[in-house]
Formats: structure tokens, sequence, C-alpha cells
């Protein structure tokens, strides 16, 4: 196979890999995944692609439910994104999480397949109101970091640039990549496996824009946390999951322009 060509990508993880923000339930999701697959179709015309990730997944369950898949299907490449759902759990801890995305890592590189990963951006400056938990997400990257280099995965250093955490690159509820952020993300994945055509501009920050401060900087946090917070810690509080039911979008290899079927839960819209 030529050098930057690719004809198996299989994608693992949670809401963001299944592409929640970019797009919806009704008309489609589209995420970093699928626009990371376009990029690598743009060079392999022959590439299949098949995507595995059910929202509300923390790091066990993705290991648990789509590893096997996953190695079925026989990726020569594959990204693996998990570990948020777990930061925002009242028990956390990093080595523990960091060893679901290790033993995933290891199973498929041992097969042959290249692994790409990345690390996650300060959550603190996504959302002021989740300072408490940035220590988690620094953590759990340095724990990535190591497991990574270990097994010769690839990591999308995206926690490394300012632009990451742009207002602009995330959805309303500021737990999803925005169209803007699932774009970056699929970018920084291209240059990070060095696939021709792609180059540092996901890095670039975007044009200055008004940022709010005072009142209206707190009343947009108690908007935020009312409307998508609250909702969120209900859900973890009754034990429930906005992926209870749901299966993958795409959990069959194929080329990039087939529609996969429907889902039979395409009738849930709640999205975690």
């Amino acid at each position: 196979m030529p050098s930057g060509e690719y004809q198996r990508y299989v994608a693992l993880g949670d809401s963001q890999t299944e592409g929640l923000g970019d797009g919806d339930d009704t008309a489609g999701l589209r995420g970093f995944a699928d626009r990371f697959a376009e990029h690598l179709a743009a060079v392999s015309p022959g590439l299949r692609y098949a995507n595995l990730a059910v929202r509300g997944r923390v790091a066990g369950q993705v290991h648990a439910e789509q590893l096997g898949p996953a190695l079925a299907l026989r990726p020569d490449l594959a990204t693996v994104v998990a570990g948020v759902n777990d930061l925002l759990r009242p028990r956390f801890n990093a080595a523990e999480v960091a060893g679901h995305l290790e033993e995933m890592f290891a199973a498929l590189t041992a097969t042959g397949t290249q692994v790409v990963t990345l690390t996650f951006p300060d959550v603190g400056k996504i959302a002021p109101l989740a300072r408490p938990i940035r220590s988690r997400m620094f953590d759990l990257n340095t724990h990535i970091r190591a497991a990574a280099t270990r097994h010769g995965v690839t990591v999308a250093e995206t926690a490394r640039h300012a632009v990451a955490t742009d207002p602009r690159l995330w959805s309303a509820d500021r737990l999803h990549a925005s169209p803007l952020g699932h774009e970056r993300i699929a970018a920084a994945l291209a240059e990070a496996i060095h696939l021709p055509g792609s180059d540092d501009t996901w890095t670039r920050p975007l044009p200055p824009q008004a940022v709010p401060r005072g009142r209206q900087a707190a009343a947009a946090e108690l908007r935020w946390a009312a409307g998508f917070l609250g909702p969120w810690l209900g859900r973890r509080l009754r034990g429930r999951s906005s992926g209870d039911g749901r299966t993958a979008k795409r959990p069959q290899l194929l080329p990039l322009d087939a529609t996969p079927a429907s889902p039979a839960d395409t009738g849930q819209r709640e999205s975690s």
C-alpha cells in the first residue's frame, strides 16, 4: 500500500466520535470521524469506513463493546477517542480510564493497525463552571500520552493549542464540538498522520470576537447550567445514559458515499 493510503478505517468512541454537535438525529450526524474519513478518501479513493461510537459511553464501555467488533473488521487505521464521560463521574481514576484506552491501543496495534488518538483541551476554559475537574483532564492527557508512547500510537495534540478552547469550536452544550470544531479535529488527525495535503492551519486562531463579561458572563453560565449541565447530571443520578438503547450508526465497513441502514432507534432524540 503506498504511503499515506488507507483502505479500512474504523472509529471507536463516544458522542464526539458519533458526531453530536455536527448535524442532528433527523438529518444525520457528521462529526470529526466522518470528516476525517473524507480527508482519507481524498487520498485513498477505495476507502471503506465504519463508525462504532455510541453516545454516553465511558471508556470501559467503549473497550467492552467496540474493541471486538473493531478487530473483526481488520482495519488498517483506527481512531480511539474516549474518556470525557468518565471525567464527569463522581468517581474518576485517570489510570483506570487510560488503562481501558491502552488495552484498546495494544490490541489494535498488535494486529498491525495504525491507531490515532487525541488529547483533550482545558475544560475550564470552555465551561468555567467545570474548572473543578480540569486537573482530571490534565491527568488523563498525561496518561494518554504515556500509553500512546508505549504502543506506537499517534497523538493529535489538540490540548496544546489555544484555539481548541475557542467557544466557536463548541456547541451550545459545551460538551460537544460544533461543526467548525469537528472540522478542526479532523484536520488535526490528518496532520498527525502526515496525510498528504494536510497542514497545521487547524491550529490557527479565529478572528477576535467580543467576549461576554461581568453580569452577561454570569448569566450565560447560569443558562448553560440550567439548560445542559443540570439535565446531564440528572440523567446520571437516575442511572440513565443518552446512549441507552442505541447502536453504532455505521457498524460495517462501507464506501464513504454509501448510506448505512437506519438504526431502529432513530426515534430517540436525547443527546448526551
